[in-house]
């Protein structure tokens, strides 16, 4: 197969979970950008309807649908309109998240389940339920983004225990489902972003600017392009013998 092909999503179906704004929306960008028809989902539907648009401009289909992550019954339901709609599901990326600062001595319980609900319990819930149908396809790609700390304790009192437990947790999970989904044609694999401004990490990114410029190789933050080739790679051909991976796209951050 020509190189160009094996990067080619023309026709497959794709769901990015939380893809209306922010890292999901880049990498959505990507794989339409490729050929690859969109199903964005978010809780707020307006954001995804607004992305939609803009992605149907580039000649592939592109659906908006409402989406809480840590509810099963809405997952089953994205899944479910996805199916209907395009018959098949080829690509997830488990990308919806939230965010919660505060020292472990003082965080109050709903905080860490807030958390651990939408960044753990969600990718479970959208890999279980999208799964299903890859099974039964014989074929499927599954990606998780969370952000490198997962790997690392961070340095700077960032207050932010939880985060890195549930992506620590999500890693664990990813190799996990590799190591089972692999009979079934299946490639499960992690993307680790490093800093990119968005609307959950501007602030802390403000604050500590110079700080990480200087602990990062390549001198910048990542940018609106940055992520779209990794996003690509795991969701088409070239990465069928490549599983239970997580590819770190943080400018050597973590080198």
């Amino acid at each position: 197969m020509h190189t160009r092909q094996l990067f080619d999503l023309s026709g497959r179906v794709a769901i990015v979970t939380g893809g209306s704004i922010g890292l999901g929306r880049q990498m959505a960008q990507g794989l339409a950008e490729m050929g690859a028809n969109v199903v964005l989902c978010a809780r707020k539907k307006e954001r995804c309807e607004a992305a939609a648009a803009e992605l149907r401009s580039l000649g592939v289909k592109a659906m908006a649908l409402g989406c809480d992550v840590k509810d099963p019954a809405s997952v089953k339901d994205v899944v479910d309109a996805t199916v209907a709609e395009f018959g098949r599901i080829d690509v997830l990326i488990n990308n919806a998240g939230t965010s919660w600062g505060a020292p472990v001595e003082e965080m109050r319980l709903e905080h860490w389940n807030k958390v651990l609900e939408t960044n753990l319990t969600g990718t479970f819930l959208f890999s279980q339920a999208a799964g299903k149908v890859m099974i039964g396809q014989r074929k499927g790609k599954s990606s998780t983004s969370r952000r490198w700390r997962g790997f690392v304790a961070l340095r700077l009192n960032f207050r932010r225990s939880v985060i890195t437990r549930a992506r620590a947790g999500v890693i664990a999970f990813t190799k996990d489902l590799a190591c089972k989904w692999g009979v079934h044609n299946i490639q499960v694999n992690a993307i680790a972003p490093g800093w990119f401004p968005t609307n959950m990490s501007q602030v802390v990114i403000e604050r500590n600017k110079d700080y990480f410029l200087q602990r990062i190789p390549a001198h910048r933050f990542g940018g609106d392009d940055d992520l779209k080739g990794a996003a690509v790679y795991l969701a088409s051909s070239a990465s069928d013998y490549v599983t239970g991976d997580v590819l770190v796209v943080d400018g050597g951050q973590t080198a």
